[in-house]
């Protein structure tokens, strides 16, 4: 694989399609309030050291802890609960914040498949390669890795072959070094499955982001800003908010992606062309499909 196949897509930064979609994302702004101050100790070492001079005339000692931090966000929930357009999000608010620019890249599922024949330590080895490449002085890059638990695994595990031990061992490596690049570069790793992860990245994340499936709020909150304009009624909101919790369906409520991807366009589908978009119409694509099974 070569390097312009290592990443599914690469994108610059300020983007208005990944803040458009971040935008849009429900809980995207509690999301982002919650990794703000962390991220920006990260990213704006800078900033950080004027700060101490500003205010104590001298670095302070804690700094050389935080500076001494890794780069590394790991963002850990169920699928569907909006993990990547989150780290976009997040990943273009900072830039604008900073006013700097940057690059987004998403290292490719490609490089998990073909990884298993001792290649996979060498693709990593490539993907941090361009990421340090990509990183300079008014310039933040983000490397983003979903599934990681898939390239991220416990080394404590006896089916793991050595070439993927070899590979992890890597991943730590490079993950190490980046530290040397003082905020320039930062990784996202994505999972379903953090207790797969192993132990060492887990060790040197300095955020750890879980994501939940949405609450009431927040389901109500995705029904009322798309569904604008139906005719809906509130309280018929309030049962569209309870039919797709977990108290009515065994425990388990829809993901952002089962309502966005799959009960919504369904009951537009269902609708289109001879009749509106009903409250009728949705009640019954809910009863109809069933929330997406908890990975384990």
């Amino acid at each position: 694989m070569n390097n312009s196949t290592i990443f599914d897509n690469i994108t610059e930064l300020p983007n208005a399609d990944v803040k458009r979609r971040a935008d849009a994302l429900v809980g995207f702004n509690k999301r982002f309030e919650r990794v703000h101050n962390n991220l920006k100790l990260l990213i704006d070492q800078e900033g950080l050291i004027e700060w101490s001079n500003k205010h104590h005339k001298v670095k302070l000692p804690v700094l050389e802890t935080i500076l001494d931090r890794y780069p590394l966000v790991l963002l850990a929930g169920d699928a569907g609960t909006g993990k990547t357009v989150s780290a976009e999000g997040i990943a273009d608010r900072m830039v604008r914040e900073l006013g700097k620019d940057g690059f987004f890249l998403k290292l490719s599922t490609r490089v998990r498949g073909e990884g298993l024949h001792g290649q996979m330590g060498n693709l990593v080895n490539n993907a941090f390669d361009r990421l340090k490449q990509e990183a300079g002085k008014k310039r933040i890059a983000f490397l983003f890795i979903d599934e990681a638990d898939a390239i991220a695994t416990t080394r404590s595990t006896h089916q793991m072959h050595q070439e993927e031990k070899a590979a992890v061992n890597t991943l730590i490596q490079k993950i190490d070094e980046i530290r040397s690049l003082n905020g320039r570069a930062i990784i996202f790793m994505s999972t379903n499955r953090l207790h797969f992860i192993d132990e060492a990245i887990i060790r040197r994340a300095a955020i750890i982001m879980e994501f939940e499936r949405p609450d009431e709020n927040e389901r109500k909150e995705l029904f009322t800003k798309t569904l604008d304009g139906t005719g809906i009624k509130d309280k018929e909101f309030d049962k569209l908010v309870e039919l797709t919790g977990p108290d009515k369906n065994n425990g388990l409520g829809y993901s952002f992606s089962d309502l966005t991807l799959k009960i919504l366009p369904e009951a537009v589908a269902e609708s289109f062309p001879n009749k509106p978009l009903s409250f009728e119409v949705l009640e019954n694509v809910i009863k109809r499909v069933k929330p997406s099974p908890q990975i384990i």
